[in-house]
């Protein structure tokens, strides 16, 4: 069968079709609203999530279309002639604020504010969560891995377990920005710009069963291309054989082992094994690469064990996220426009973290110490309030615990949500997706020098004070009130 091409149009749930009809019979279609894209609760048990996955969302809203394709297939589901028609129209004309690609981001807080009419931002709600959802679990995921290796580096190698083409490149991507050091993935090196490496696999070794042949031929290919070769030496034996052969062919033709990778078996003790073999063959400048169903919680406890890996290969765990297959973000309403006033609107659940803040467009900003240089607290505002006074004391409080107070002097604000897209006009400046990639890797790399160390510890991680401001507050506990009294 030929793979058939995907439409961009058309990754929407039906759903979407069925309230922008009862809208457009209602001659409610074009109401301005304001939705909020956020996360309930932190992936992985940590505290902050990795936004990523912004940029790709604001070309799609720009690009927004439906192709003659799309509107026949439309047709075909049963709409009347007259709605298809008006598809034919549909382009997003709103306005797209948002948190910078790579933005640490923390749960309640609007990672992207959308503001345009109601069946605009209908129709777009699936693809954005689409893209915004897998996009940061991944990055958050190679975050926590690239933290537990300390400083070594880390090649991502997922593609042949990714959900598919689409999810191998933009997860190699997004584990890129997050500060993992290179991919196997060609297509997304193209593509991003991402630094492309790579071994090589059992087959090679075993293809004519004679390991030390098979070294011989891998290190004078790689000696023509004026490189050290890395040698996988577990395909039999890892100390028996493997090392043993890897260093008497770097012998036989006189050259320096690059490294050598290890993908199974007791990887701290076999480490150890072969960096004292290593040393004393006078191969002490060799590298010593691990694979092998890594995470973060295996490079840990192998770096507590003192096991001598200098590079870490981490694929499936990382590129599906595999102990947390979904990061939950959502996409809510947050107000509705009456008469020109932006009307708050609240969903109600017995589960309190489900509750959302009402009101918007919102404003997200973020205090940072002068004296530190750290990150303090983030605030959520309504519109129309001013914001703090960097030369007088502040006073925030938990929006849930009020007796939680804390006053915060000497600070800096950061406003968190830029403008992507006004009025239905991109914004953003017109470069290369590699040079888009950089800068959010850059920005990651500025960030983690900004927050606390306990805050993104692994497990048990501190609080970082996420708190509404007291106008939103009393908003909120409002309409809780009005809602309990109905």
């Amino acid at each position: 069968m030929r793979s058939p091409t995907p439409s961009e149009g058309l990754l929407a749930d039906e759903y979407a079709l069925e309230m922008m009809r009862a809208y457009w019979l209602a001659g409610q279609h074009r109401r301005r609203v304001v939705k909020e894209v956020f996360f309930r609760k932190a992936p992985f048990g940590g505290q902050l999530a990795l936004a990523v996955g912004i940029n790709q969302v604001a070309q799609y809203l720009a690009e927004l279309k439906l192709s003659e394709e799309d509107l026949e297939y439309i047709a075909g589901l049963g709409f009347e002639p007259e709605f298809v028609e008006h598809l034919r129209g549909l382009r997003f004309t709103g306005t797209m604020r948002a948190v910078a690609e790579g933005t640490f981001v923390f749960p309640g807080e609007p990672i992207i504010t959308l503001v345009g009419p109601i069946e605009e931002l209908t129709y777009v709600e699936a693809r954005i969560l689409n893209i915004v959802n897998p996009q940061t679990l991944v990055a958050t995921k190679a975050f926590r891995v690239v933290e537990a290796a300390e400083g070594d580096p880390v090649l991502e190698m997922g593609l042949r377990r990714a959900q598919g083409g689409d999810a191998a490149i933009y997860h190699s991507r997004a584990a890129y920005i997050a500060g993992v050091d290179s991919t196997s993935n060609l297509e997304a090196g193209r593509l991003f710009g991402i630094p492309v490496k790579g071994t090589h696999a059992h087959a090679l070794v075993m293809l004519g069963g004679d390991e030390k042949e098979a070294f011989r031929l891998w290190a004078q290919s790689q000696i023509k291309l004026g490189r050290n070769p890395t040698f996988l030496i577990d395909t039999y034996d890892s100390l028996r054989s493997g090392l043993p052969n890897a260093i008497a062919v770097a012998r036989e033709l006189g050259i320096r082992i690059g490294a050598i990778r290890i993908d199974s078996g007791d990887l701290a003790y076999l480490s150890k094994e072969c960096r004292r073999m290593l040393d004393e063959a006078g191969f002490k400048d060799a590298k010593i690469v691990a694979s092998g169903d890594l995470d973060e919680y295996v490079i840990r406890d192998l770096k507590l064990q003192k096991a001598p890996i200098d590079m870490w290969g981490v694929g499936t765990n990382m590129v599906v996220a595999a102990d947390q297959p979904s990061l939950g973000g959502v996409y809510k309403l947050a107000a509705v426009d009456e008469n020109g006033t932006w009307s708050p609107r609240i969903k109600i659940s017995e589960n309190p973290e489900k509750v959302t803040h009402p009101g918007g467009p919102k404003q997200l900003i973020r205090f940072r110490s002068k004296e530190t240089g750290y990150y303090l607290a983030d605030l959520l505002m309504l519109p129309d309030e001013p914001l703090p006074d960097p030369d007088k004391p502040f006073l925030i409080f938990d929006p849930v615990h009020t007796w939680k107070k804390t006053v915060l002097r000497n600070f800096t604000v950061e406003d968190l949500l830029l403008t992507y897209i006004e009025d239905g006009k991109l914004l953003l400046p017109d470069q290369p997706p590699d040079r888009v990639t950089a800068a959010a890797r850059e920005w990651v790399a500025v960030q983690r020098k900004r927050f606390y160390e306990e805050i993104q510890r692994l497990t048990n991680p501190a609080s970082y004070k996420v708190d509404l401001s007291e106008p939103l507050w009393r908003l909120k506990m409002q309409m809780l009130e009005s809602m309990a009294r109905h």
